[in-house]
C-alpha cells in the first residue's frame, strides 16, 4: 500500500475516535507543600474536549488522502 493510503485509513480511524470519544480528562498530581520530610500533595482533575468539527476534518482528509493515494498508482 502506498504511504499517502496508509494515513488516510490512519486519519479517518483518529476521525472515528475524536467522534466517539467526547472529551479525555486525565488526573494530575501537584506537590502543594514539601518541607523537609513533610508533604501534601494535591490531584487535579483536568478535562480537554474534542470538537465535532475536528472528527469529521479528519475523516474529510482521510477519505481524501485514500482518493488520491489510489489515483496516484494508476
Amino acid at each position: 500500500m502506498r504511504p499517502l493510503v496508509i494515513f488516510g485509513v490512519m486519519m479517518i480511524a483518529i476521525g472515528v475516535a475524536g467522534l466517539v470519544i467526547d472529551n479525555i480528562s486525565f488526573t494530575q498530581k501537584r506537590a502543594i507543600v514539601d518541607a523537609g520530610p513533610i508533604k501534601v500533595t494535591a490531584e487535579q482533575q483536568h478535562l480537554i474536549s474534542i470538537p465535532t468539527i475536528a472528527g469529521v476534518v479528519a475523516i474529510a482528509t482521510g477519505v481524501g488522502m485514500i482518493f488520491f493515494g489510489r489515483q496516484a498508482r494508476g
